[in-house]
């Protein structure tokens, strides 16, 4: 799953998704990014059909390397929202669609009793950090929007680890600052244990 703002790398392999890397680099196009609710992503004959949720995320390419033939490496970042409104398999097998783009997050800042989610995420990249990892290897990157709603329940979806429905239904909240809440009240189950 990818949230705007986010972090997804990702080996591709599979000619289907070999060209579309190579027509979105051509383009300067993202691809879009949806969960899937039934099937694989690798395709495989005999297995159920594929069967995506509605709403995903552009993913616009900011790194791509291929170190083999018929293998690439790329990194993406979460772009805006989308709704599918129709989509159709090509014959060789990629998938397309008619979105609608919905609306970006609106910057809403970080109420006092939700600050402490903010805290965390600092406390968890001090920990990285003095764990010795390098910064090009964590999941998420800079620039820091610590007073943004949006950008820290975004962060936080991406790195708890929540089922897959979980993570959808916070991803489709309109309301940044009720994604935060959610995310809090999980931060604090959290704890808890």
């Amino acid at each position: 799953m990818l949230y705007p703002g986010g972090l997804l790398p990702l080996r591709i392999f599979e000619v289907r998704y070999l060209d579309l890397v190579r027509q979105c680099r051509r383009d300067g196009s993202p691809f879009g990014v949806v969960a899937l609710h039934q099937g694989s992503e690798v395709r495989v004959p005999g297995a159920p059909a594929e069967e995506f949720l509605q709403v995903g995320t552009l993913a616009h390419l900011r790194h791509a390397d291929a170190p083999q033939p018929g293998l690439m490496l790329i990194a993406c970042e979460g772009g805006q929202r989308f709704r599918i409104q129709a989509a159709r398999q090509l014959p060789h097998g990629l998938w397309t669609a008619d979105v609608a783009l919905l609306p970006d997050d609106p910057p809403v800042a970080v109420p006092e009793d939700l600050r402490s989610a903010a805290r965390a995420l600092q406390q968890l990249l001090d920990d990285w950090r003095a764990r010795g990892i390098p910064e090009d290897r964590w999941p998420l990157r800079p620039p820091w929007r610590w007073d943004d709603c949006g950008w820290l329940a975004n962060r936080w979806c991406e790195l708890l680890a929540l089922p897959l429905a979980v993570k959808q239904q916070l991803m489709e909240l309109d309301n940044p600052l009720v994604r935060l809440e959610l995310v809090g009240d999980l931060l604090a189950r959290q704890d808890r244990r």
